[in-house]
């Protein structure tokens, strides 16, 4: 089993309105969202057992976000609940179906997560990033939920898809994520994170990570490993609707590939030659551009992806 711990929240999705003087402002439409929940539904999509660990509202939201969760085949049994409201991003997609978001945290439900007493039983790798990693008090549990699983040998990814809204010390969110590298497997991030944060993939891989994956938008997906190997993949030609959900949609897909191959471990990774990476970047980068074709997070199911592993 895999298991993606990490929010659960609603983005609220921009749409034009008809008509009136209303039209100049744009419909905000509700879809279920939050990184970690969108690698879950998508690894749920794809076929792959996956559990979700986090903490959701017990208020309208939180129900659909747990029936999207079930609907995708995705075990709920470790989502703590709470009476707090969900938490709100507000995302705005510019011209190139770029996202950008606002957030609405305040007292809410996820951010108040609390590590469970010990990990599931069979669990083979689990996923971890995003604003979880950020808000407190539930940053620091699920940085103790990290640490743990790497020390259980656990096959651990972290995607610290950076919003820097969130982050009021820049300075001490970096060393603070410096300091999970040696916890982490496979580092995978978008090529703004990793200029945000300021290092390269070596310097990274050097800490701790066996390998780290970085992601170029539409122009696909770069791989170094510890070895010295490096493979680039391109991207998919999509007639973009919007990006929102498909960097979550290539952790999902690189787990779902690695596990295929029985690489979820840094044994495994380590063993894996170039054409099996490239094999696992390629179906990242097809199921990535799925999500782009249409609104919201809204990750392919394993038939849509017809050319499978191979």
């Amino acid at each position: 089993m895999i298991v993606v711990a990490g929010e659960a929240l609603i983005d609220l999705v921009p749409q034009e309105a008809e008509g009136g003087a209303a039209a100049r402002l744009p419909a905000l439409v509700p879809r279920l969202g939050g990184g970690p929940y969108n690698s879950a539904v998508a690894l749920g999509r794809l076929g792959s057992p996956v559990a979700f660990c986090s903490r959701v509202s017990r208020d309208a939201f939180g129900e659909a976000l747990l029936d999207g969760l079930r609907a995708a085949g995705v075990d709920v049994s470790y989502v703590q609940r709470g009476p707090e409201p969900t938490t709100l991003a507000v995302a705005s997609v510019g011209a190139d179906g770029s996202a950008g978001y606002a957030f609405y945290v305040e007292g809410t439900a996820d951010r108040l997560f609390s590590a469970p007493g010990q990990l599931p039983d069979g669990v083979r790798a689990m996923s971890f990033g995003t604003c979880s990693l950020v808000l407190e008090p539930g940053a620091s549990a699920y940085e103790e939920l990290l640490r743990r699983a790497a020390a259980r040998g656990v096959f651990t990814v972290l995607d610290p898809n950076v919003r820097a809204g969130l982050i009021p010390d820049a300075d001490a969110y970096r060393a603070r994520f410096t300091s999970w590298l040696p916890s982490v497997t496979l580092l995978k991030l978008s090529q703004d994170d990793a200029h945000w944060l300021g290092g390269t993939p070596r310097e990274w891989l050097t800490a701790g990570p066996s390998a780290v994956v970085v992601t170029h938008g539409g122009e696909g997906l770069s791989l170094y490993t510890r070895d010295g190997t490096e493979v680039r993949v391109p991207g998919e030609p999509v007639d973009v609707v919007d990006t929102i959900g498909a960097g979550d949609t290539v952790n999902a897909a690189l787990l779902h590939g690695l596990a295929a191959r029985d690489a979820l471990s840094a044994e495994a990774l380590a063993a894996l030659d170039e054409d099996g990476w490239t094999a696992v970047l390629r179906f990242a980068a097809r199921a990535a551009a799925i999500t782009c074709s249409r609104a919201g997070a809204e990750p392919p199911y394993a038939a849509e992806l017809d050319q499978g592993m191979e």
